[in-house]
């Protein structure tokens, strides 16, 4: 979606839409956020699905700001405090969005989608409390990688919420290093790399379903030609799942 397409009255409502459907996400928890220090529970929620999505249908620009406005709308509501953690928090989907919207680049097209994955790398070894677990950090050339690979939707999904990983580890490890915490042992990030990967898959496998689930209801949508949907947003009908019949 293009700006001036933003502005027009359809595409207003689109977005809106959109990101109400984005800030409901945040609401249903989907699992617990391992490594926070006591007292500060932190969960994910099915934003990690919807996230991304934003970015398929809405475009990189779009998408990104749409994100950040549902994110901005509960932390708001939620009353988070203003601090510099709290709001590179809101990093990790925007990166993530990104990624799903601009995945139809190849090789170094697109090199920020490159670039962030390989910086995330950098300064996580950097951090001393990371230094008996460097190897962690070798799950963020999976989105690297996946530029170089043919344009499949898993990879696309999967490439989407590693870069979004990355960014939110870095995040993460850097507010542990601001309250003092200590260095995490070995042992802790061999635990840690299977849940990880657990969760990624399972968060790719998500972005996957929810991003066909909407090609195929916007899809349907815009063939009763009650409005030009593909006028206005991105429809992927490759992903859409056809209720034709032969």
């Amino acid at each position: 979606m293009k700006l001036e397409k933003l502005l027009t009255k359809k595409g207003a409502i689109f977005f809106a839409v959109f990101t109400i459907l984005a800030y409901i996400s945040m609401e249903f928890n989907f699992s617990t956020l391992l490594g926070m220090p006591e007292g500060q529970n932190q969960t994910f929620t099915f934003f990690q699905f919807m996230g991304p999505v934003a970015g398929g249908f809405l475009g990189a620009g779009i998408g990104v700001f749409a994100v950040l406005f549902a994110e901005l709308i509960n932390f708001i509501l939620v009353g988070k405090e203003t601090s510099i953690i709290n709001v590179l928090r809101l990093l990790p989907m925007l990166f993530g969005a990104y990624y799903f919207a601009k995945n139809r680049e190849r090789l170094l097209t697109d090199k920020l989608s490159v670039l962030i994955p390989i910086l995330c790398m950098g300064l996580f070894i950097l951090n001393p409390l990371a230094q008996n677990g460097w190897f962690y950090s070798l799950f963020w050339l999976i989105p690297v990688i996946a530029k170089f690979l043919p344009d499949r939707l898993f990879l696309r999904s999967l490439g989407a919420t590693f870069i979004a990983h990355g960014v939110g580890t870095v995040v993460w490890i850097y507010s542990l290093s601001f309250i003092g915490t200590g260095v995490f042992p070995f042992e802790f990030w061999t635990m840690l790399m299977p849940v990880a990967f657990t969760e990624r898959i399972l968060f790719a496998t998500g972005i996957l379903v929810t991003y066909i689930a909407f090609n195929t209801i916007l899809s349907k949508v815009d063939s009763l030609n009650i409005i030009n949907l593909k006028s206005i947003i991105t429809i992927e009908e490759k992903y859409a799942i056809s209720t034709k019949s032969d």
